[in-house]
C-alpha cells in the first residue's frame, strides 16, 4: 500500500521505528551513560565545583573512604535498612495477597487499590506525615502502643522508625505483584494435591512458594536496589542521626556531594554502591538459576 506520495506504508513504519530506537539511544546516552561515565571519572579527581578543583587523584578517594569508619556505619546501616525492609515487604505483601485472594473476602478490587494506595504517594509527604506520628508529644504512634519512646531522636530506635515508615508505605507494591501471581498459578496442581490429602500449610509450602519464586525474586532484586539508593525518608525524618543510626550510604553520598561538596570522594563512593548493587544482583540471579536447575 502507498500514500499519494509513493511512500509505502512499510517504509513509513520502518522510518518511525528507527525514529524511536536513535530517541532512545540518544536518552540513554545523555542521562543514563553520561552520568555514569561522568561519576566514574570525578571519582578519580578531587572535585569540588565551589571552588572550581578537578584535580587528578587516582585512586585516593577509594583509600579514603575505604579507611573511613563513617562509610563503614553506613554500610552496615544500609545493610539492616534494606535487608529488613526487603523481608517485611515480602511477608506482609504475600500475607495481604493471600487474604485478598480468598474466597470470602469481598471488595477486593477496593481493598486492593486502598493497600496500593500508600506506593503512589510521593515519599516526601509520607516521610512529613510520619515524622509527626512519631513525635513524642502529638504523635499516634506513642499514643496508640501506650509507649514513651522518642524514636526519631533515640539512637536504638531511629532506624526502627524509618523502617516501620518504609513498610507501610511499600508493601502495597509486593501485594498486588503477589495477587497477579496467585491468579495465575495451575488450578490443577491444586486439585491433584487435594486428591493426594495434603493440607493447607504443606500446599503453601511446597506447591504456593515455589510457584511464586519469579514474582519474590523480582521483589527482592527490585526491594533491594530501591533500598540500597534510600535516602529521602533519612534525609526528612532524621537527617542521618542521632548520631550516625540512620546514616545509609546514599545519604552519605548526598551528604559528601551537596553539604561538603566534595564530589570526588561522593563519586567514589556511588561507584562502590554501583559495584556493589551490581555484584548482588547478579549472586542473586546465579542462586536463582542454580536452584531452578536443582528442581
Amino acid at each position: 500500500m502507498k500514500n499519494k506520495n509513493g511512500e509505502s506504508l512499510v517504509s513509513r513504519i520502518f522510518t518511525l521505528r528507527n525514529m524511536a530506537v536513535a530517541f532512545l539511544v540518544v536518552y540513554f546516552a545523555i542521562f543514563l551513560a553520561y552520568p555514569i561515565f561522568k561519576a566514574f571519572a570525578g571519582s578519580l579527581h578531587n572535585w569540588n565545583p565551589l571552588i572550581g578543583t578537578y584535580d587528578w587523584a587516582g585512586l585516593d578517594n577509594f583509600k579514603q573512604i575505604l579507611t573511613d569508619k563513617l562509610f563503614w556505619t553506613s554500610m552496615g546501616n544500609t545493610a539492616v535498612f534494606a535487608g529488613v525492609s526487603t523481608l517485611f515487604r515480602i511477608v506482609f505483601g504475600l500475607g495481604l495477597a493471600l487474604l485478598l485472594s480468598a474466597k470470602l473476602v469481598k471488595c477486593k478490587d477496593t481493598l486492593r487499590g486502598l493497600f496500593y494506595m500508600p506506593t503512589i504517594t510521593p515519599l516526601v509527604a509520607v516521610s512529613f506525615v510520619w515524622m509527626w506520628m512519631f513525635d513524642p508529644q502529638f504523635g499516634m504512634v506513642d499514643k496508640i502502643t501506650g509507649l514513651d519512646i522518642n524514636w526519631l531522636h533515640d539512637t536504638k530506635w531511629a532506624m526502627p522508625a524509618v523502617i516501620i515508615m518504609t513498610i507501610w508505605k511499600d508493601f502495597g507494591y509486593a501485594t498486588v505483584l503477589y495477587l497477579a501471581g496467585l491468579m495465575n498459578l495451575p488450578r490443577d496442581v491444586y486439585e491433584a494435591a487435594a486428591i493426594d490429602g495434603a493440607n493447607s500449610v504443606q500446599i503453601f509450602f511446597k506447591i504456593t512458594l515455589p510457584l511464586l519464586k519469579s514474582t519474590t525474586l523480582f521483589i527482592v532484586i527490585t526491594s533491594l536496589i530501591s533500598y540500597l539508593q534510600a535516602y529521602v525518608q533519612i534525609l526528612v525524618m532524621t537527617e542521618g542521626g542521632p548520631g550516625t543510626s540512620t546514616y545509609t550510604i546514599s545519604y552519605l553520598i548526598f551528604d559528601q556531594a551537596f553539604q561538603k561538596y566534595n564530589f570526588g570522594v561522593a563519586s567514589a563512593q556511588a561507584v562502590v554502591l554501583f559495584l556493589f548493587t551490581g555484584v548482588l544482583t547478579l549472586v542473586m540471579f546465579k542462586v536463582s538459576g542454580d536452584s531452578e536447575e536443582l528442581a
